[in-house]
């Protein structure tokens, strides 16, 4: 089949996609077999370009949206997107400048009660424990009180370091999370650049799948909506057949 060959897939494949309703129904010859259109092709290119920086599920969701002729729902999921990239790239700015001003070994060499903690950074008790119900720490328990170790105390510095950035519980939480992922903002700091650079290049990628979109968008706007009967199927110029 052209349309599966001209994008390295299986006939089966594209049937899947028909399936998943990720492109639009094929319409059918006489004798059984699928009609292909220009339709089809467009589709097929925007769900393929989408989802290097959108991921399979949301650009699933998006194409099914835009064939349901619901562009505004597939537009907020592109936004979504977009805001969790623009979150991401928050992130990573955040960790960087944090790790500017983090210690390079433990700041402590012992467990610290709450009250201790609190005193060092100039904070008061209530606040760490709000910092612990965000996610932010997570202190050990003895005989009911809390005990910060080594580790929280690093993760309760760099937490502080940031709220005085201005940044929220919930962001810094994700930051926190990613310095014990790393094991520690050392290894993390390595990783940086990396972690850049794969933004960039899902930011592109987005960029690409939205052209893409916009490529099928235009070829469809002036016509009925794509999947309806009368539409697709008996629009544009047939574009292969298959069973």
């Amino acid at each position: 089949m052209d349309l599966a060959r001209a994008h390295g897939l299986s006939a089966q494949a594209i049937r899947n996609y028909e399936r998943a309703g990720v492109i639009p129904p094929a319409g059918r010859t006489p004798s059984g077999y699928r009609i292909y259109t220009g339709d089809h092709v467009g589709a097929l290119a925007a769900y393929l370009g989408l989802i290097p920086g959108y991921g399979h599920a949301t650009a699933g969701e998006i194409m099914r949206a835009v064939l349901r002729d619901d562009v505004d729902a597939a537009l907020a999921l592109i936004d979504a997107a977009h805001v969790q990239s623009r979150r991401d790239r928050d992130t990573v700015a955040a960790v960087a400048a944090a790790l500017v001003e983090a210690p390079a070994g433990p700041s402590a060499d012992r467990p610290l009660p709450v009250g201790v903690l609190a005193h060092r950074l100039g904070l008061t008790p209530a606040t760490l424990r709000k910092w612990e119900r965000a996610g932010i720490l997570t202190p050990e328990r003895s005989k009911g009180a809390r005990v910060y170790s080594p580790d929280d105390v690093r993760d309760a510095e760099l937490a502080h370091l940031l709220r005085r950035g201005g940044y929220l519980l919930d962001h810094i939480a994700t930051v926190i999370e990613q310095v014990r992922a790393a094991g520690g903002p050392g290894p993390l700091a390595a990783s940086i650049e990396q972690w850049r650079e794969r933004l960039t290049a899902r930011g592109r990628a987005m960029l690409t799948g939205s052209a893409r979109l916009a490529e099928f968008l235009e070829r469809t706007d002036a016509a009925p909506p794509v999947g309806v009967t009368g539409g697709a199927a008996d629009r544009g110029d047939q574009y292969g057949k298959s069973r």
